[in-house]
């Protein structure tokens, strides 16, 4: 006769027997090392899986009430939204603040694997992969800014959507094809709803399982770049020896410190959204869309400023192609580098000098996009976009010249 006690383990047997859940469990978990050896910004990754995760959940919510009718979008969001629906401010508050966190996460991110040195010795692909999802995030963001159908909705599509005429080639066709019209419009909105609320999404989360999947093999860096035999290093830690191991199991060590980092950016991410979430919403767009009047001042939200600001200290086509140098340069990295170190930047001379003049000079880049291109700030944003350029030809030059640490 069976037993109630049987039906559990025949059920992990059975699922086992079918999908090696046990041989995910050890390989995804139980036995994928980390290195002792890091800081709390190795948890960027989880807080920005668990701040997508924020945005898909409230932007659920929102599409429940949100309508893609130029005549209604307006409204929806504003009125019913933040005044009809319980708590519909709240789920507004959470997305907005969400979709403007998760790219300073992405940021910090990015600047802590050049710093770190995180895109060497065979870890290419976690780099070139996570630039894809830099990538997508941005396409969701842009297309997420237009559904509101403010002012700023309505220009900011309009200036974006010109670059693809590509300069002298006057390619307004291909334009017109993308806004469905002449100008942005109801064809314009309902393609940029789909893309935000179906297509983007679908795409960022395979970008993130591909992602994740590049982490699997070489492993993530260490703090100091030390090389690391992960095989025997595991043979210590699971004969007992964890004090002197220098690696440590993925589940529950490493993902312990990663809920105390959490914990304080849940904190700080909260805090935004009930006291400061104006910050991630821009004044000009609480105006419905006017196509017959334009802004005194167009500009993206801030994640995108520095690389507006390339674009606008130039003439049409050299500042098209400036845009489209800010875009991929940062793909390259693991190609344009061409020392033979994975030391971090203190410990590589002049890269170091260059990674905190890239740093600085993209902080600059990002507040000249912010102010009207008059006067000094003209000229303050072309010596800005200039130097932009000029660190990322002069990186395999500066790199070549370092010897192994």
């Amino acid at each position: 006769m069976a037993h109630f006690s049987d039906a559990k383990p025949f059920s992990e047997k059975w699922l086992d027997e079918r999908l090696a859940v046990k041989t995910l469990k050890r390989v995804l978990s139980q036995e994928y090392w980390i290195p002792k050896d890091i800081n709390f910004l190795w948890a960027m990754g989880m807080i920005l899986a668990v701040t997508f995760g924020m945005l898909l959940i409230s932007g659920i919510f929102l599409l429940m009430y949100y309508k893609p009718d130029v005549n209604l979008a307006f409204d929806s969001v504003n009125y019913t939204i933040m005044q009809e629906v319980g708590y519909g401010w709240l789920f507004r508050h959470i997305h907005g603040v969400a979709a403007s966190v998760v790219f300073l996460i992405i940021y910090i991110h990015m600047f802590t694997g050049i710093y770190y040195g995180s895109y060497k010795k065979g870890r290419e692909l976690i780099w070139i992969s996570g630039m894809l999802l830099f990538v997508t995030f941005s396409a969701e963001a842009f297309s997420g800014y237009m559904l509101p159908w403010g002012q700023m909705s309505y220009w900011a599509g309009m200036v974006i959507t010109n670059l693809f005429s590509l300069g002298s080639l006057e390619l307004n066709g291909l334009v017109e094809w993308i806004r469905g019209d002449y100008v942005p419009g109801d064809a314009f909105l309902s393609r940029f709803f789909m893309l935000h609320v179906l297509l983007m999404p679908l795409i960022i989360i395979g970008v993130i399982v591909l992602h994740f999947g590049t982490l699997r093999i070489p492993h993530v860096n260490n703090q100091e770049g030390a090389e690391i035999d992960f095989d025997a290093e595991a043979e210590k830690y699971l004969s007992g020896n964890t004090k002197e191991a220098k690696i440590i199991r993925f589940q529950w060590d490493f993902l312990a410190k990663d809920f105390m980092v959490m914990a304080f950016f849940l904190f700080f991410f909260f805090y935004l959204v009930f006291y400061h979430f104006e910050f991630a919403m821009d004044p000009v767009n609480f105006d419905p869309a006017d196509g017959l009047k334009t802004p005194p001042h167009i500009y993206p939200e801030w994640y995108f400023l520095w690389s507006y600001e390339i674009l606008r200290p130039f003439s049409k086509n050299v500042g098209l192609m400036a845009f489209g140098f800010a875009q991929v340069i940062f793909l390259l990295l693991p190609f344009l580098d061409r020392s033979p170190n994975a030391k971090p930047a203190h410990k590589r001379g002049l890269f170091k000098v260059w990674f905190w003049v890239l740093l600085v000079d993209m902080i600059i880049l990002s507040v000249m996009g912010k102010v009207p291109p008059e006067g000094i700030f003209t000229t303050i944003g072309f010596v800005a976009a200039l130097t932009f350029i000029g660190l990322w030809i002069a990186l395999p030059f500066i790199t070549m010249a370092e010897k192994k640490v």
